[in-house]
């Protein structure tokens, strides 16, 4: 028999979509203030979370409009939705808390102590665990998702980022942004089994996956670079170039299409042309500021946070946000 890992990245590519390219299709006005972070796509639901001041905010994928709104989540980072239970997990940084949601009412059920400053979330759906990243502790809460309860906490020898997970591998990845590596977490132990150096890229915050090629794809703004990495050696396959400040990833299996978004305003769209080829196909003009996106694989959208920003005051560097603008930006590929 031949084993496992070794058959793992034998699936064959799709052919390279050269003539793929994506538009701006349409804004979703949501208004209020404060800034925001990670969003979430709910296939399944139809839905899409976007963390916003100290709230998620619930938009309806198919009409495009909110439709409603989870609060009380201080600190929010982000929402890790488990389509399969009914239920959302959110990270809310300032309470070193994870709040768990009924996603038919959008109430939030319970709160679940994690470590420090918990950021990055994911959700395992074959062991049904829930992952929070706590940057300030450097450690890993991990809550079974049916019972709310901790069962494990990970520490991790550096700041974590985001995660993403491979279940016929058994590990979930994470990056830890001030080491330029990638923690590898086994699913069963709960416990890191190795430390992957990402040289020659540094200090990577977004991730993505392509589960069926097992390939990672890593966001590094300190290369400004996006990597391709094989997660069953920790091996880059490939690299191209990005634009300034990324933040977020995302992959489309149904396109084999990685997605890089940057503060500068721009998203790098990349094909997966081979186990060991990544190809740009297109740098995407977004807003100034819209670091983080995440990808709605039923129908290839892309759907970025943004808003304007006024002049600074004097004495300070930072623009600020300009009240009631905030919006989501929705991109997709062109007709043909």
């Amino acid at each position: 028999m031949v084993p496992l890992l070794a058959t793992l990245n034998l699936v064959p590519l799709t052919a390279p979509a050269a003539l793929v390219e994506y538009q701006l299709l349409k804004e979703i006005p949501v208004g209020g203030e404060g800034g925001w972070d990670y969003s979430s796509v709910d296939a399944p639901a139809r839905r899409l979370y976007v963390s916003h001041g100290n709230s998620v905010v619930v938009i309806d994928l198919d009409a495009d409009k909110v439709v409603g709104d989870i609060t009380n989540t201080l600190g929010v980072h982000g929402l890790a939705p488990a389509p399969e239970l009914g239920r959302g997990f959110v990270s809310c940084g300032r309470e070193n808390k994870a709040a768990i949601v009924d996603l038919k009412t959008l109430q939030i059920l319970s709160k679940v102590e994690t470590g420090q400053n918990p950021d990055g979330m994911l959700y395992e759906p074959t062991r049904q665990e829930v992952y929070m990243f706590n940057g300030r502790s450097q450690s890993a809460t991990v809550i079974d998702a049916k019972a709310g309860t901790v069962v494990a906490t990970i520490p991790l020898a550096g700041k974590p980022e985001f995660a993403q997970a491979d279940a016929a591998t058994g590990h979930v990845f994470d990056n830890l942004e001030d080491r330029s590596e990638v923690a590898v977490i086994d699913m069963k132990t709960h416990s890191v089994v190795t430390n992957w150096s990402i040289a020659p890229g540094e200090e990577a915050s977004g991730m993505a996956v392509d589960p069926e090629h097992h390939r990672l794809f890593l966001g590094c703004g300190g290369s400004k670079t996006m990597l391709m990495l094989d997660d069953t050696t920790g091996k880059v396959m490939a690299s191209v170039p990005i634009g300034d400040g990324v933040d977020a990833n995302a992959f489309d299996p149904g396109t084999q299409l990685a997605f890089a978004s940057c503060r500068d305003g721009t998203v790098t769209i990349a094909h997966e042309d081979a186990p060991d080829k990544l190809t740009v196909v297109q740098t995407l003009t977004t807003a100034p500021g819209s670091r983080t996106m995440t990808l709605d694989p039923t129908t290839h959208k892309i759907y970025l946070s943004a808003a304007q920003f006024g002049p600074p005051a004097a004495g300070q560097r930072r623009s600020p946000l300009v009240a009631g603008s905030f919006k989501v930006l929705v991109f997709g590929p062109k007709a043909p």
